[in-house]
Formats: structure tokens, C-alpha cells, sequence
């Protein structure tokens, strides 16, 4: 069976945007609950939609069994790889709302760690007749071999960052709000024994979810436009980690800009700055592993017309 079969598929969910389920996801983060007709906090639409499997529907690891709305791996590791998500309005406490998940993309590939698998599922959201959140998800399904570890060279500091101790509570609680069965955040025997970590492994879609909040804590007047997201290495609990951002596009305003345009220049300080920084994937294609945004997409979040920076 061809895995690139399943490229075109998709599947529609249905949900209500309940204040029970919202109680919980805020319980389990730390904060308050929206309340009936208030905005939903970004990516908590990650805790609604999930189309629940019974036990029987489950593989080792306690993901569904492949081979349904996904096309089939066996015998690989599932890891979510990162991805791109564009805001369009807000997702209302207490109304309905749907998802159309179309799977766009299906790649075999081989790495450093053998052969892997990379699925891209497009999500989007949408409330009565509005697009609310479009997103693209990559999911990467691997030989089971022992994990990457360590974390390289020190990031450097941060304008601003945020503490986070991720206890075993706090996944087994994100694990239950989101509807995940995988094994890897909540069952150490197996974690440690059949997939090699040295611990509960935090979730991807966590992380990201706490580095948008402490970025909204810090910039309360922004208007969310676009979050582009990828997994390096994955950490472990319980040790803290931080989240935080810095200001890569500080020195590169629009006057920057037209001085470069004006002299028919290539932006050599501002792709070194990325490089440097490790983010100079963000220019290159989907197609590539990249964010896709090119120079003129990136350029624009620094003269100021996007949001939230890439």
C-alpha cells in the first residue's frame, strides 16, 4: 500500500466550544477560564475536535492504529515535527464550530536516524461561515532508534521568558484535555523502556502552546497573525525549561528596508542574524522542511505589518 495514497483525504469534526472542557484546559495551565462569548485563548482549539478511539483502536503506543484518516507506518515512532498556523478571528466560548483536516502531503525521506515518514495534514477551523485559524501540522513517523539527545549550544538570552516546571501532573493533564493516549507522557515504564528516553517526554503542542501565552502576557496589544513552530530536541520532565523570545528584527526596521531596496542590496546583516539565531529555515520552502515565508514574508513581520514574529 502506497502511503502517497492518502494524499487529498479528509475528514470533518464537529465540536461545541463547551465552558466544562475550557474549566479544565484553564485549571490545567494555571488560568482563568474565558467565559460564554469571549475568545478562546490561542491554541487551545488543540483540546476540541478529537475524534474519540476505543481502547481496541489503539496501537503500542497509544496512538489510534494507522492506516484510518492517516496512511499506515508500522512499527515507527510518531513525533509531532512542528508547524504553521495563520489567525484569522478568534474561536467563540460556547458556539460550535468545526475542522476540515485534508491530508497535502506524504514524503518518505531518509535521515541520520533512518528512514522517516513526513505527513502534512492541513486543519481548518471555522465558526458559522468564517475561517477562523488555518494551520498546517507536520508529522513525523521514525524507525525506532534511540532518541537525539542533548541540546547543543546555549541559546542566547531573551528579551523576556517565562519559567515552566513541567511536572508529571502537568502532562498527564494535558494528555487528558487533549484526548492523547501516547504513551511517552505518562507512562514512564514504558517511555524509558520501549521508546529509549531518559523520562516523560513534554509535549510538542504544549510547549508551543505556553511560549504563545508567555508571548501574549508580554505584548498584550498584539494581534496574533501567524506562529511557525518546529521541534528540535525533546525535553524532559521534570526538569524546568524556559520560554521566551528575542527580538531578532529590532535592528532591521523599514528603514533598513528601503535603504536596501534603494541600493539594490541583498540583506546580508539580516539572513546572517538568522542564520546565527538557527532560523533561517523560516525563508526556505515548504517543500524543503522550510517555514516557507521567503525574504518578502519575513521582511514584513520586521517592518512591522505582522503580528507575532516568526
Amino acid at each position: 500500500m502506497n502511503p502517497a495514497d492518502w494524499i487529498g483525504r479528509n475528514e470533518t469534526i464537529h465540536d461545541h466550544l463547551s465552558h466544562n472542557l475550557l474549566k479544565r484546559i484553564a485549571a490545567t495551565f494555571g488560568d482563568t477560564a474565558p467565559v460564554q462569548g469571549e475568545l478562546m485563548p490561542p491554541l487551545w482549539q488543540w483540546c476540541f475536535f478529537q475524534e474519540p478511539m476505543p481502547e481496541s483502536a489503539l496501537g503500542g503506543d497509544g496512538h489510534p492504529v494507522r492506516g484510518g484518516f492517516l496512511p499506515p507506518a508500522d512499527n515507527r515512532n510518531r513525533m509531532w515535527a512542528g508547524g504553521r498556523i495563520e489567525f484569522f478571528h478568534g474561536l467563540r466560548v460556547g458556539e460550535s464550530a468545526s475542522r476540515v483536516s485534508t491530508i497535502t502531503q506524504v514524503e518518505e525521506k531518509t535521515g541520520r536516524t533512518g528512514s522517516l515518514l513526513f505527513v502534512t495534514v492541513r486543519h481548518d477551523y471555522s465558526q458559522g461561515s468564517r475561517l477562523a485559524i488555518r494551520e498546517e501540522q507536520d508529522i513525523v513517523y521514525r524507525e525506532p532508534t534511540p532518541p537525539k539527545q542533548g541540546f547543543g549550544e546555549a541559546l542566547a538570552a531573551g528579551e523576556w521568558c517565562e519559567s515552566i516546571e513541567p511536572t508529571p501532573t502537568l502532562l498527564f493533564r494535558y494528555s487528558a484535555v487533549t484526548f492523547n493516549g501516547h504513551r511517552i507522557h505518562y507512562d514512564y515504564p514504558y517511555v524509558t523502556g520501549t521508546e529509549g528516553y531518559p523520562g516523560l517526554v513534554v509535549h510538542g503542542p504544549l510547549i508551543a502552546t505556553l511560549s504563545l501565552r508567555a508571548f501574549c502576557r508580554a505584548h498584550p496589544q498584539a494581534t496574533l497573525r501567524r506562529l511557525v513552530y518546529r521541534g528540535v530536541r525533546p525535553l524532559i520532565a521534570p526538569q524546568p525549561f524556559e520560554v521566551g523570545v528575542r527580538a531578532l528584527c529590532a535592528e532591521f526596521d523599514a528603514g533598513y528596508w528601503r535603504r536596501i531596496d534603494q541600493e539594490k542590496a541583498f540583506p546580508e546583516a539580516f539572513v546572517k542574524a538568522l542564520t546565527h539565531a538557527g532560523w533561517l529555515a523560516a525563508m526556505i520552502p515548504l517543500e524543503y522542511g522550510g517555514a516557507g515565508l521567503g525574504l518578502p514574508g519575513y521582511r514584513g513581520r520586521c517592518a512591522g505589518r505582522g503580528g507575532l514574529p516568526d
